[in-house]
């Protein structure tokens, strides 16, 4: 004799609805402290932001007056504010290269060191838990000083590190290399130890050599990896201004000041917050459109790999 289960009743419409109504307000509850916190800390002061371009406000909060559009047409005209962007896009095309490409080297060179590894990943990683001013004190009293820096006694330079504008900013570049460079390392190494072994054995097993399962298995499968790292190094190095503050405060002859710190001076010494929010939002849409144009760079690819 054959027993046929039932299948269970399906709920009435009205009482599914009711349960998905009480799960979506629990939700809710959960989400409120969170949307409290980005309302209040990102949201309202890109709005409030966006207000003080469009006025001539000053620090003191006086002289409160619309200008609409006047501050950026001004800053367009502003020969001192392009000096500070061209800055900062030299900055950030000289760091991004080395910086992307020095992560994958040192990922691939931990990665297939069998020996102290916690050494290699000590002294790559290292660097860049050091806050930024201990890094600007070391390569401003110890590496770049033409006298007694270390590079210049080393091998017997008689360079202005930081005192030439025509060498300033690579030095500036080198600094960030040297302190950065580590997080695109922690992240190219966490993405080789997740590629599936068996592909290097079975590749291995066909005669592949080390460069061809380099260039066959190991770059392909960081694909996603090296866009995300080149999506954030381009924002991280557009928005440089810790090392360039504290070590040149932009100089010299204006030669190393980002558009951050050219926002900051006009901000703050200048007393002009209107003016400097309308730079700051300037800055603001050229990474907009860099993070979009990257992102679908990317997919793109992607979808032409898949």
């Amino acid at each position: 004799m054959t027993t046929v289960v039932a299948a269970p009743a399906a709920a009435p419409p009205a009482a599914e609805a009711k349960v998905r109504h009480a799960w979506t307000q629990h939700g809710l509850l959960f989400v409120l402290p969170f949307l409290a916190v980005y309302v209040a800390f990102l949201v309202w002061p890109v709005v409030l932001g966006v207000r003080m371009s469009l006025s001539s406000v000053n620090i003191a909060g006086t002289n409160d007056t619309f200008v609409g559009f006047g501050n950026y047409a001004e800053a367009f005209g502003d020969p001192r504010m392009w000096r500070s962007l061209w800055n900062t896009l030299v900055f950030t095309a000289l760091s991004t290269v080395p910086l992307v490409l020095l992560g994958l080297v040192f990922a691939l060179l931990v990665h297939h060191l069998r020996f102290v590894q916690w050494l290699w990943r000590l002294s790559f990683f290292g660097p860049f838990l050091l806050p930024s001013a201990v890094v600007s004190l070391l390569w401003l009293q110890m590496i770049y000083p033409p006298d007694y820096g270390l590079i210049n006694g080393t091998f017997g330079l008689d360079v202005l590190w930081l005192g030439d504008p025509s060498v300033a900013m690579w030095s500036m570049v080198l600094t960030t290399v040297w302190w950065t460079v580590g997080f695109n390392f922690l992240l190219y190494l966490a993405a080789l130890q997740s590629i599936p072994t068996h592909l290097y054995e079975a590749a291995a097993l066909d005669g592949a050599g080390a460069w061809a399962r380099l260039r066959s298995i190991t770059l392909p499968m960081l694909g996603r990896t090296t866009a995300l790292i080149v999506v954030l190094q381009l924002l991280a190095s557009l928005k440089v201004f810790d090392q360039i503050y504290l070590m040149t405060a932009g100089g010299p002859q204006d030669s190393t000041r980002p558009i951050i710190e050219y926002a900051y001076d006009v901000g703050f010494t200048g007393y002009r917050i209107g003016y400097a929010s309308a730079v700051s939002y300037i800055l603001f849409a050229i990474i907009v459109v860099v993070s979009l144009a990257q992102l679908r760079l990317f997919r793109k690819r992607a979808e032409d790999f898949s």
